[in-house]
């Protein structure tokens, strides 16, 4: 036993809890299987017993087909319509009818013995051979249990319509056998007294025997055939008497198709033609030599494993138990001096190892705070493009401990849409929470991401294609099948909304910061066209390249009106303008293209839903339209700036005017919710779907009041009407209204008002 025995038992337990598992999971199989197996074994049988009943058939019908065959013969017909006259026979019709039904008996086995008796001529004819007396053919085929006299008065001088003997003994040429016995009257018609001729089949038990011999030569078992009667019509492996015993036994089911009787499968099927009953029987050990060979399998298998199992949990047990022994003997002798009593061995090893790493946590802090600003550090120097080699860009990744799977990728920016222009440090620290939530989210969503901050509200993230991927396209799937789940928990759990724009794919780390400045562009171009998805470079509009007036300029004009900064946006003009200016040989042309540019940058805007429910709308489309590019530059210039200036008024209207209804929309759902007391900033903030520190900072602005404040005011409010009547005590006052005790209801109420509840309503009174 080991030093620490406790240790290794538990590790022990584990092993032989997984073990169990899977060996329940096989013993299901296993009995799955069985059954299986067994099912189809019995579906086989019935199969191959219905196959026995439809060949037996078949050649019965081929007998009474012969009987047809002959009732048509025209020779016969003459022959059984002849008058005898004295002693003579029409024996040229009889030796020429022999000749004719000798053939039958080469098409089938069952008529391979039978005759045909004409009644006129007392003769019985056969192939191959006639007997003018019948007592002649009696002599050699006779009935072991028929007299001649009985013979004759069963069989020759009755009338028989497709009539079937049971099975009988029977004597031919010496050799006793048992037979079974098709009679059939002609004409066909024949119903009563004596019949002009009659054919009998005399079908020896082998040949039916035969059909049924599958049951006991390959299993070993029994088949047995009886008439409607109960009469034995053919039988294998088993004697008449037992066949009638078994069915005459009441615990054997008549209408069941198989069943289980002593140690055999019995399986029935009755046959619709006839009414016979076909029967049969298997050993159940013979039935189930498939399954059971699976069972034996399963067993050693199951055994084997069970013992394997065993073996390598007990070693495995030793092997992960002796590394805990040997460091609980290390510690032992390193801290067992202190007297410290602990329940177990690993509240020891928890209290000693929370010791080290408590009085090394200063390194430890350090290293963790080090590691992601140099890894931090080296991202932005590469987004930035500060690397001119790829060997540099290896050095600075491999200090900052970061790897890249593959060189090959995309460069995007997410940014966390609804805090455009709001700056106050509770905006910043909740932008900095939002971002800290984002990159831990993509963090688990792709572990291969890289990410750096880039301002207070966007987030640069790196996407290298993966190992197996058949191309770009398959990676830009993947990306955006990541941000999709990005921006689903990032909306459901914390109410952050991101739009992500991205460039082109790198062919080298080395181009990253170009594919950097690709997405910043997109960026622009998403923030322009108020895109909150996903905008890749491809989407957005080149720009124009024949006169200063590039793209990012013009979506940054556009981003600058929409957030209502005038002052920025006419900075943006006059630089371009001036810039533009600056340029003595612009072609009037090229001026014409410009002009029409800006206008169209202008006239974009009014698209958007701010401007189109403005009253302002037509007439500052008028005034866009109305900018002629045959004016001079300073001219053209001072217009623009004018309508710059009309636009932004209008957006900072529209934007004091959503300000206002937000709050009006705060206000609401406070004034229906106060009595909840469960209400918080973060119910509210989900209400009107905005962050919270949004909503604080902006109610505060339009009511010079936080939020807290109003819900106590309106809480009070209420309160004072409550108070006003007695139809509710104080505690009951403060259920209704919202706090969860009265002791903070009357502090609540005391601060607001100057006086206690109580008191409040004695006041009332007087």
């Amino acid at each position: 036993m080991p030093k620490y025995s406790t240790i290794f038992r538990k590790f022990l337990l584990s092993y032989l809890i997984i073990l169990i598992i899977p060996s329940i999971a096989g013993f299901v199989s296993y009995r799955t299987s069985i059954a299986v197996t067994q099912s189809i074994s019995i579906e086989n049988s019935v199969t191959q017993l219905q196959r026995s009943q439809e060949i037996l058939e078949r050649r019965m019908d081929e007998v009474e087909g012969f009987t047809r065959q002959l009732a048509l013969n025209v020779d016969l017909n003459k022959l059984m319509n002849e008058k005898k006259t004295g002693d003579e026979v029409n024996v040229y019709g009889i030796w020429s009818m022999v000749k004719q039904v000798t053939p039958f008996s080469q098409t089938n086995d069952f008529l391979q013995n039978y005759f045909i008796y004409l009644n006129n001529y007392d003769v019985i004819f056969t192939q191959g051979s006639a007997y003018f007396r019948p007592e002649h053919y009696y002599q050699n085929f006779r009935y072991n249990d028929l007299s001649l006299e009985e013979w004759k008065k069963s069989v020759l001088d009755k009338t028989h319509r497709s009539e079937i003997m049971p099975l009988r003994s029977f004597t031919s040429n010496t050799k006793k056998t048992s037979v079974v016995t098709y009679m059939q009257s002609l004409p066909l018609d024949s119903f009563s007294g004596s019949s002009p001729a009659t054919v009998v089949v005399i079908i020896d038990e082998e040949n039916i025997s035969s059909l049924l011999a599958g049951f006991e030569d390959r299993y070993g078992g029994w088949a047995h055939i009886s008439d409607a009667q109960g009469n034995t019509v053919g039988l294998r492996g088993i004697s008449d008497a037992a066949a009638k015993k078994l069915s005459s036994d009441a615990r054997l089911g008549q209408d069941k198709v198989s069943q289980f009787y002593n140690d055999d499968l019995v399986i029935t099927i009755h046959s619709e033609q006839n009414g016979w009953t076909y029967r049969a029987g298997i050993p159940r050990q013979v039935l189930m030599e498939n399954a059971n060979q699976i069972k034996y399998i399963t067993w050693l298998v199951t055994g084997a494993a069970l013992l394997l199992g065993l073996l390598a949990g007990l070693l495995l047990s030793y092997r992960n138990s002796a590394p805990i022994n040997r460091l609980l003997t290390v510690m032992k002798e390193q801290f067992g001096k202190d007297g410290i009593t602990v329940r177990n061995e690993y509240d020891f090893l928890h209290g000693n190892i929370s010791s080290i790493m408590t009085s090394n946590r200063h390194l430890e802090n350090e290293l963790k705070r080090q590691l992601p600003l140099v890894r931090d550090g080296f991202l932005k120097r590469l987004v930035a493009g500060d690397f001119q080699t790829s060997e540099e860009i290896s050095a600075a990744a491999a200090q900052a401990d970061t790897s890249f799977e593959t060189n090959e990728g995309y460069v995007g920016i997410l940014q966390i849409n609804g805090y455009s222009g709001m700056d106050s440090v509770e905006i910043l620290n909740e932008l900095y929470a939002a971002r800290l939530i984002l990159k831990q989210t993509l963090s688990d969503l792709d572990s291969r991401l890289h990410m750096t901050d880039l301002g207070s509200d966007r987030i640069v993230t790196i996407f290298t294609t993966k190992e197996g991927d058949l191309g770009f396209e398959e990676t830009r799937q993947r990306m955006e099948v990541t941000l999709e789940k990005l921006a689903e928990i990032a909306y459901a759990e914390y109410k952050i909304s991101i739009t992500a724009a991205f460039g082109d794919a790198f062919l080298a780390i080395i181009d990253v910061s170009h594919s950097y400045e690709q997405a910043k562009q997109t960026m622009e171009y998403a923030e322009y066209n108020s895109k909150t998805s996903f905008v890749w470079f491809s989407d957005s509009r080149p720009e124009t390249a024949t006169y200063y007036y590039p793209m990012d300029i013009e979506q940054r004009l556009i981003s600058t009106i929409r957030a209502g900064e005038p002052d920025e946006a006419k900075r943006m003009v006059l630089s371009v303008m001036e810039k533009n200016m600056e340029n003595q040989q612009l072609s009037v042309e090229m001026k014409q293209q410009l002009v029409g540019e800006l206008k169209g940058t202008l006239l974009k805007l009014l698209d958007q839903k701010a401007f189109m429910e403005s009253e302002l709308l037509h007439s500052l489309k008028n005034q866009i339209i109305g900018i002629q590019a045959s004016n001079a530059i300073g001219v053209i210039q001072d217009e623009i700036v004018e309508i710059v200036e009309a636009l932004c008024s209008v957006i900072n209207s529209k934007k004091n005017h959503a300000h206002i209804q937000t709050v009006e929309e705060i206000k609401k759902f406070i004034a229906e919710a106060y009595g909840d007391s469960e209400l918080t900033l973060y119910r509210i903030a989900e209400k009107v779907e905005r962050p919270e520190k949004y909503i604080s900072q902006l109610f505060k602005e339009v009511t010079d009041i936080n939020v807290s404040d109003y819900l106590e005011m309106i809480r009070i409010e209420q309160a004072t009407a409550l108070l006003r009547t007695n139809a509710c005590t104080v505690d009951e006052i403060a259920a209704r209204v919202g706090y969860n005790s009265s002791h903070s209801f009357r502090r609540a109420f005391k601060r607001v008002m100057g006086v206690a509840p109580s008191s409040y309503r004695q006041s009332i009174k007087i």
